[in-house]
């Protein structure tokens, strides 16, 4: 009979580590990570995961890392304590990002590149943004070797868009949108919703001068009844008195 590892060996949750070491380093693992669950909302077939552990071999808790970021497109949405790879249909973080730190080590992301070259990462980003530098790596057989023009480059799995200027980092959509920080999402809502009760002003004020129109060409169709309804009676009374004259046999027309 077959035991299962997983009762008598535990997978923590958590390394001790602290997600980020700094302001800068947290933000930018937010702002990859909310607008890549984003680009793939509507993919039930892709996991997106911030600082969570990679287990990527069954009975062995000490082989683990936790990538800043990490996507694994097959595999369903929802919670995890901890990403066990033998959960998983055995599959891999396809991409996996890195925001350095003036903490990390050169030693520490050495043994991190060697982790993703040997446990099957196909493209690998690690961005500095306190020395504005970024870094990737595509793998090509079984090793991840550096990406040549990453100044100006799309992810093939991902189909973002890197683009490194003199200040900083940005990251665009496939459709050439910018990845937005939360604050400058909640702004360009706001605007949002500004032009859309401007638009809507301009909507009730059109009603509104349709409606005087409206108005006015109801109470022109009065008066253009009114005078009909004056003709008429003018045209009735020329008959009669034409009709009387013609009785006391006068002829209207010799008149």
């Amino acid at each position: 009979m077959t035991i299962s590892l997983e009762r008598d060996i535990i997978y923590p949750d958590s390394d001790g580590q602290p997600m980020s070491d700094n302001t800068e380093q947290f933000q930018w693992i937010v702002l990859l990570k909310e607008n890549l669950e984003c680009l793939f909302a509507d993919n039930p077939h892709v996991f997106v995961a911030g600082d969570l552990l990679w287990y990527p071999v069954e009975g062995r808790p000490d082989i683990r890392v936790a990538p800043d970021v990490f996507i694994v497109f097959g595999r369903p949405k929802g919670y995890r304590g901890s990403y066990r790879q033998w959960q998983e249909d055995n599959l891999a973080p396809q991409v996996v990002f890195e925001i350095l730190s003036p903490g990390n080590r050169s030693k520490e992301m050495i043994r991190k590149l060697k982790f993703y070259e040997h446990y099957g990462v196909d493209e690998y980003y690690l961005y500095d943004p306190e020395d504005n530098e970024l870094t990737g790596l595509q793998r090509q057989d079984r090793e991840l070797c550096e990406i040549d023009g990453i100044e100006d480059w799309t992810s093939p799995a991902l189909g973002i868009r890197f683009v490194l200027t003199s200040a900083t980092l940005e990251v665009y959509y496939p459709d050439g949108r910018r990845f937005l920080t939360t604050v400058e999402l909640a702004q360009q809502a706001e605007q949002t919703n500004l032009a859309l009760e401007q638009t809507n002003l301009t909507l009730e004020q059109t009603n509104l001068t349709l409606e005087q129109t409206n108005l006015a060409l109801e109470q022109t169709n009065l008066a253009l009844n009114q005078v009909n309804l004056a003709l008429e009676a003018e045209r009735e009374r020329a008959e009669r008195l034409e009709a009387q004259l013609k009785a006391l046999g006068v002829n209207p027309d010799e008149i």
